[in-house]
């Protein structure tokens, strides 16, 4: 199964509570980082891309000053997903069926899913984590003490909300009380676990 969302939706909430009652998680984002590690090809194409400032005096991704760029128009980040997507995909596979040989629940949290990924990864179920717009931005801002520009910028590169409700099985509101997430994740466990 897959989970989705929008940054600050609740995407972490949800697939931590799903571990807690025994899933195998492989987060996209998790992977994302992986592949841009110093000495991998991806981390090279970036500074090539986008110059020295992309990379920290030791040898590591400098991620806000990649995303200061990649984030500025719709061009830079197209650019940018081209080169990081691919990698990820291919790391992501390869975590994806090594978690499937060991666990009967496999869960892949994944904030830009494509309906490409249903296939490559063989995901039978898309869960959306959803919240208003508003709520993620005052989220971020608040308990990841994030730059409202800087969220701006990432809520406005990514996919209508409309794009990623639409591409799922089930969506999970996430909007107000936290209790409300986890009891739908409780929910959802248990229909997983009688199929």
């Amino acid at each position: 199964m897959a989970v989705i969302g929008g940054i600050g939706c609740g995407k972490s909430a949800l697939t931590a509570r799903l571990a807690a009652h025994g899933a195998v998680v492989v987060d996209a984002d998790v992977v994302a980082r992986e592949v841009v590690e110093p000495g991998t090809p991806t981390l090279r194409r970036l500074k090539e891309t986008f110059g020295d400032d992309v990379v920290a005096a030791d040898g590591t991704l400098d991620r806000g000053a990649l995303a200061t760029i990649a984030f500025a128009d719709p061009d830079t980040t197209r650019t940018l997903n081209e080169i990081v997507h691919p990698a990820v995909g291919e790391a992501l596979r390869r975590q994806v069926d090594a978690a499937r040989a060991s666990a009967r629940v496999v869960v892949v949290a994944i904030p830009l899913f494509r309906p490409e990924h249903r296939d490559a990864l063989g995901i039978d179920l898309v869960v959306c984590v959803d919240c208003p717009p508003d709520v993620a931005r005052r989220r971020l801002v608040e308990q990841r003490g994030m730059d409202p520009d800087d969220v701006d910028r990432r809520m406005a590169a990514q996919p209508p909300r409309e794009a990623r409700t639409a591409l799922a099985d089930e969506v999970l509101d996430n909007g107000g009380d936290p209790g409300h997430l986890a009891a739908a994740a409780d929910a959802l466990w248990a229909r997983l676990e009688a199929a």
